[in-house]
């Protein structure tokens, strides 16, 4: 059973061919994301992550690792604050801030940040329920 203050963190990192593939999968495939000449021009000087495929490392998180299996989403504010870059090292971070024990229901902090720099780059919130018990 997970508690308020409890944290789960990991190291990851994505890289172009993976966002190349989500580009495939999603459809979105703008050129700053995949096209190093096209993203050299542009304010980034080289391709960036999907912001929504970066913060998917939290469906990872939730629903292998940490409440784990039977977790599901009801609810993510996502705040984008600075780009992910492909082939970079970032440190997720879910924090629980809140729970409803009674309906199986948790609040938490998510982040992701730039481990070399400190900087957050992902800042959040998820809602989420587990369908074995929070």
């Amino acid at each position: 059973m997970i508690q308020i203050g409890d944290t789960h963190e990991v190291v990851f990192s994505i890289t172009q061919e993976q966002v190349n593939t989500f580009a495939q999968i999603s459809g979105d495939q703008n050129p700053v994301h995949i096209d190093p000449e096209y993203a050299a021009q542009t304010s980034f000087k080289k391709p960036v992550v999907h912001g929504i495929f970066g913060s998917s490392i939290f469906s990872r998180i939730l629903g292998m690792e940490f409440p784990g299996p039977g977790t599901v989403y009801l609810k993510q504010q996502l705040d984008f604050r600075r780009p992910l870059f492909p082939d970079t090292e970032y440190k997720a971070t879910v924090k629980v801030v809140e729970v409803f024990e009674s309906r199986h229901i948790a609040r938490l902090e998510t982040t992701v940040v730039d481990i070399a720099r400190g900087k957050p780059h992902i800042t959040g919130e998820a809602t989420v329920m587990n369908a074995e018990k929070i």
